[in-house]
């Protein structure tokens, strides 16, 4: 079942969070802007729409509905769905994007299995991320039980996510990082940087073999 209830409940302290953290979110969307290619895109778990806009994707599969009305309002596309089952044809994208919907997801594997299926032979699947192992992800753990959203949320490892991607036939992979310093403390642009093991923010980019 789709970890939906926090986002019903509080879209406006999300949408608050993205406004009040703004040199972080710029970091975020730079760092996936980077890996994401040409062609016709849909991000999977596209919430508000707060990745998509700025990246000039207009369709987006999303379980909430409160989260579905805000993307609407900004002209988004919202096919209503979760990422284990997502109801569109195999073979119908250049690209697929998840940012920070791994973590919500029930079944990882499931999920990125079914982000496989829908690109399209030598399309790319994009995946940004908390790293689990990171100052935030390990922040975020500790302090799991006390945050709304995060509360039900499982994070993964980088090295996690990459297995799951190669287990669903991804091959080809490049890696950037971000936000690398507590959030409270940025105040001014983060770098990016290819790789990982520094930042906090990772985003994968694979082909489908």
């Amino acid at each position: 079942m789709a970890k939906i209830q926090a986002f019903e409940e509080n879209s406006i302290l999300y949408e608050s969070w993205f406004e009040n953290n703004q040199f972080v979110y710029k970091a975020e969307v730079e760092a996936v802007r980077q890996l994401i290619p040409n062609g016709n895109g849909i991000e999977i778990g596209i919430g508000s729409g707060r990745f998509a806009l700025p990246l000039n994707i207009s369709v987006g599969v999303e379980p909430s509905g409160e989260m579905a009305k805000i993307a609407k309002e900004h002209g988004i596309t919202i096919i209503p769905g979760i990422a284990e089952n997502l109801p569109i044809e195999d073979n119908s994208y250049d690209f697929a994007l998840m940012v920070t919907t791994i973590c919500f997801v029930d079944n990882p594997q499931i999920a990125i299995n079914e982000a496989f299926r829908i690109i399209k032979p030598n399309g790319k699947f994009i995946c940004a991320f908390i790293d689990k192992e990171s100052p935030i992800g390990k922040l975020y753990l500790k302090n799991q039980s006390e945050n709304v959203f995060y509360k039900d949320a499982l994070f993964y490892s980088t090295s996690e996510i990459e297995e799951f991607m190669r287990n669903s036939g991804f091959v080809d992979f490049e890696f950037r990082q971000t936000i690398f310093n507590f959030i409270e403390k940025i105040s001014e642009n983060e770098f990016i940087k290819n790789g990982t093991g520094e930042g906090s923010f990772i985003v994968i980019s694979a082909k489908k073999g």
